[in-house]
């Protein structure tokens, strides 16, 4: 069901602040809502949290409630020194998980 979308750059100077944007397609259900053929509740399943972490590092978390859109999106800023791994990983409340990595090179 989730499919994670990455877009960083490939290469950047050491330094230079650049922007990661990520989204994933996750129905984000609330709990509210009720199922049109058997009229039962549909359980609350969420994305309850996203990490980023470069080189192992946390550069960035967020913790999400029930009000959060279908398909979260988040972007942020960072900077690097040297090359590495960004890695991302986002969490449901049932406690899976999906990641993405990218490789940005430090020139």
């Amino acid at each position: 069901m989730a499919k994670p979308r990455v877009k960083a750059p490939d290469k950047v100077k050491a330094g230079e602040i650049f922007e990661v944007k990520t989204l994933i397609s996750h129905k984000m259900e609330t709990g509210l809502r009720k199922d049109s053929k058997t009229g039962e509740t549909i359980p609350r399943n969420i994305i309850d949290s996203f990490v980023a972490k470069f080189n192992g590092a946390q550069v960035f978390a967020v913790q999400s409630h029930a009000a959060i859109s279908a398909n979260p999106y988040f972007a942020f800023y960072m900077k690097a020194n040297k090359s590495g791994e960004l890695e991302l990983t986002w969490r449901e409340e049932t406690g899976k998980t999906w990641s993405a990595k990218k490789t940005i090179t430090v020139e």
